[in-house]
């Protein structure tokens, strides 16, 4: 299933117990192609979700979609499904209590120093230290690599903006009227970020 994320909140269950959740508006999704073994190479379903206005739609997709409106994301699941081209799926395909795993792209967080990005504790705060309390200190040389940084030496760099997944997550709630599932926990993502829910 595709969605985007909305915004956070708290359940209360039959037991009082408050879980933290996420509100995600998901579907319904539109079957655009099945792909085959034998005319593909391999067996898989191209989903299309959301619309977008036509002017910002390419050619290619407008031709592969024409019958099917103008559809904003395209995605692919491997597998075989009893689903023809034009079917749609709904978020009725989940019951509370299910256990999914979510993926969506991370918040963007820009250029960084180790002590954000990797959790470094940074320098001595005596002794004279003016300016270097928050740098990474050595980073080899002599002996080590050959007198080169070592491959994978954790540095400053740009952090966020990669394809995370957050796995064990219970739908607490579905909401088939307006299209909104209530999954329990934090998912990666701005406010409207499509995000993937696979059960």
């Amino acid at each position: 299933m595709l969605g985007t994320k909305g915004r956070m909140t708290q359940v209360f269950d039959e037991r009082g117990v408050v879980s933290a959740a996420t509100l995600i508006t998901a579907g319904p999704l539109t079957i655009t192609q099945v792909k085959s073994i034998e005319k593909d190479g391999y067996a898989a379903v191209q989903v299309g979700f959301g619309v977008r206005k036509e002017k910002n739609i390419n050619n290619a997709q407008k031709g592969h979609t024409k019958d099917l409106g103008n559809i904003r994301y395209m995605r692919e699941f491997v597998g075989s499904e009893e689903v023809k081209r034009g079917d749609t799926v709904d978020i009725s395909v989940f019951i509370p209590g299910d256990v999914v795993e979510v993926s969506a792209i991370s918040k963007g967080k820009g250029f960084q120093g180790v002590v954000k990005r990797h959790g470094f504790s940074g320098g001595p705060r005596s002794h004279g230290q003016k300016n270097k309390e928050r740098a990474p200190g050595s980073i080899g040389g002599g002996a080590r690599a050959g007198a080169h940084v070592a491959k994978g030496m954790r540095m400053g760099g740009r952090m966020g903006g990669d394809r995370v997944t957050v796995k064990n997550l219970r739908i607490l709630q579905v909401d088939a009227a307006s299209n909104t599932l209530v999954i329990s926990g934090a998912v990666p993502g701005r406010l409207g970020t499509l995000v993937e829910i696979r059960g």
